[in-house]
């Protein structure tokens, strides 16, 4: 299947999803893409008796009820961005099914963390939790706590880089979305001191320095074509012996995105998130980009 340049942002009628509407309506604008609003419906089972066929007036209320919220998110959209095309689809079953075969023919697909099914009290909603884990492209999620605000909206675009092929492919998504942004690129590198060359040893202070060099040069070197490629992005490195998720939550204060690749295993069975993205969908200060394997390892 060909994938199209186009942005998809789930939208189901709450402010969550108002907020990822008005987030990708930002994104479409600065990429110059399309943007397609994305709504599914379901019957509800108590609406009729249990092996009755319910009748198609109800059918079409609940899709009725659909294009009402895109008509609305709609308007949102076109608010921030006045100018860019505007799609939609309407699906009837599972939000979920409908965004991951969205996500198979676009470029990004954007959400909110509840709404759509999610579960109440939980940071992550399971349909967010679901296409995080699954989607063909990456996804962004747009928490209700840390939509793109006057005070965020120009700051910088940050990145996990670790050196993985899956950080190299979000590495390139993220000198992307920096360019397309006009926003500076901060490529944060972290390490513990147990990588060192003398762990569960006394370390000096010249060896942790010539380990600071050689993770600065490893960052310098994934770094290197990209700086090439994407020469008006300004970069700024940071190496830092930290834990993953505290070091890019610190340096994410006051970003507009945070991107990072998601290492999870292949398959329905099994997590299909490493640890540190998801932490980070839960503590992020920003709205989130979860960049995965185009093809999961068996």
């Amino acid at each position: 299947m060909s994938r199209e340049n186009m942005v998809v942002v789930a939208v189901d009628g709450g402010e969550p999803s108002n907020n990822a509407v008005r987030w990708a309506a930002n994104t479409a604008n600065k990429r110059g893409v399309p943007l397609r609003l994305a709504s599914s419906y379901t019957m509800p089972q108590f609406l009729y008796a249990e092996g009755m066929v319910p009748p198609q007036e109800l059918y079409d209320d609940l899709q009725n009820e659909c294009l009402r919220k895109i008509a609305d998110a709609r308007d949102i959209a076109l608010e921030v961005a006045p100018d860019i095309k505007i799609g939609h689809t309407v699906a009837e079953g599972s939000p979920i099914d409908m965004l991951l075969d969205l996500s198979k023919e676009s470029t990004m697909i954007v959400m909110g963390s509840r709404g759509l099914g999610g579960l109440s009290g939980m940071v992550l909603g399971s349909v967010s939790a679901a296409v995080v884990s699954h989607a063909s492209c990456p996804v962004v999620v747009v928490r209700d706590d840390n939509a793109v605000t006057e005070d965020t909206k120009y700051g910088p675009v940050v990145v996990g880089v670790d050196g993985s092929e899956v950080s190299v492919k979000a590495t390139q998504v993220a000198f992307e979305e920096a360019q397309a942004r006009g926003a500076e690129l901060v490529a944060v590198h972290t390490y513990m001191d147990n990588s060192s060359p003398a762990a569960g040893a006394i370390v000096t202070e010249d060896q942790l320095q010539q380990v600071d060099q050689q993770r600065a040069k490893k960052l310098e070197d994934a770094l290197s074509s990209f700086s090439a490629e994407f020469p008006n992005v300004t970069v700024r490195k940071v190496v830092t012996r930290d834990r993953p998720v505290r070091a890019l939550v610190e340096q994410a204060q006051g970003a507009q995105l945070l991107i990072t690749g998601s290492h999870g295993r292949g398959g329905f069975k099994g997590m299909l998130l490493g640890s540190t993205s998801r932490a980070l969908l839960q503590a992020a200060p920003c709205p989130m980009m979860v960049v995965r394997p185009e093809k999961l390892p068996k």
